[in-house]
């Protein structure tokens, strides 16, 4: 039996892109055991995938060196035949090169790229063409071939009856206002604008972590709209994914609410502020919009993941963002 070890131990968003891999392998090794390793707490996206055996989880908080070296020692013992390292830092390089796998793959931008049997160049650039899937599959173009799997989750039966429970059989939007990054989120006070214009039959599902609740309660007061609530921290990853599969539209910026969607084939509007779609980590539904501004701005992209305040101080990415397209998208549903 072949055994595959996919390595991600980066964010939510990359975790659930990294999932394509999983689903491209088991069509062309249906019998593998794919196994995969995240970060702790990213673990809970993966609780119920049907095609992955094992999810080793590194705790990087806490004696994150020494938690890395027992998880390599325990690797080793698997033997693997292939592992491969989505990766491109130090540490996931040291755990691929001490594997012990018949071959080790990852991108050349690792610094101990030069341990592994097949790498691959992570180009990346504002303009370019190519998903993050697309550089993954690169990795294991000639296991299977060049065409990426789209990434999936599966919440499960009870993940779904907990979004139904919430919905009954009104009509509803999701909106995920929050980003680690502050230049990556709409502002405020545009989602209040929106949210304010929303049809008043229309139920209004707010989304994220405990703590975007603060900013959730700040856009819903602020908007005055008796249907929106915020369920941020009341879900779990899965359970919102299952709630935003059924929603007529779901709003998000460049983050991992977008990949959740793209990972339930859920419709999607993706709002880039300082980040944009060429990076490749746009969304991938069926149904899917981008909003932007609509002019070159010379600052932007200012960096891939975004910062804290904008480096300019004027944030225009974001407030010149034409915030009426995101109502005629709804209207257009």
């Amino acid at each position: 039996m072949t055994k595959f070890l996919i390595i991600q131990t980066a964010f939510i968003g990359d975790v659930v892109l990294a999932t394509a891999l999983a689903e491209k392998l088991h069509q062309h090794f249906p019998a593998a055991r794919i196994d995969m390793m995240v970060r702790k707490g990213n673990e809970m996206l993966l609780k119920s995938h049907p095609f992955l055996n094992k999810v080793w989880i590194w705790d990087k908080k806490k004696k994150k060196l020494a938690n890395l070296l027992r998880l390599s020692k325990e690797i080793r013992k698997e033997r693997y035949d292939e592992v491969i390292n989505l990766q491109r830092f130090f540490s996931t390089g040291l755990l691929t090169a001490l594997s012990k796998a018949d071959r080790k793959r990852g991108f050349d931008k690792n610094p101990l790229s030069s341990f592994f049997d097949i790498t691959q160049k992570h180009d990346m650039q504002k303009d370019g063409a190519c998903h993050e899937t697309e550089r993954n599959q690169q990795l294991i173009a000639d296991l299977t071939d060049g065409i990426p799997a789209r990434p999936r989750l599966y919440p499960t039966i009870q993940d779904f009856k907990k979004a139904n429970n919430l919905t009954s059989s009104q009509s509803y939007i999701c909106c995920a206002p929050a980003s680690v990054w502050f230049t990556k989120q709409y502002p405020r006070e545009h989602w209040i604008t929106f949210i304010r214009n929303i049809a008043p039959e229309l139920k209004v599902y707010l989304l994220g972590g405990p703590g975007d609740k603060d900013l959730c309660d700040a856009i819903i007061t602020g908007s005055g709209n008796p249907q929106a609530e915020n369920l941020c921290g009341s879900l779990s990853f899965l359970e919102s994914a299952a709630l935003m599969s059924g929603a007529k539209m779901n709003y998000v910026n460049d983050s991992a609410p977008m990949h959740f969607a793209s990972a339930v084939n859920a419709p999607v509007t993706a709002i880039y502020c300082s980040t944009v779609p060429g990076f490749g980590f746009g969304p991938l539904s069926d149904k899917k919009n981008i909003v932007e501004i609509d002019y070159p701005l010379s600052c932007r992209p200012c960096g891939l993941h975004g910062y804290k305040a904008c480096p300019q101080t004027h944030f225009k990415c974001a407030h010149d963002i034409p915030h009426q397209r995101l109502i005629e998208i709804l209207n257009e549903c």
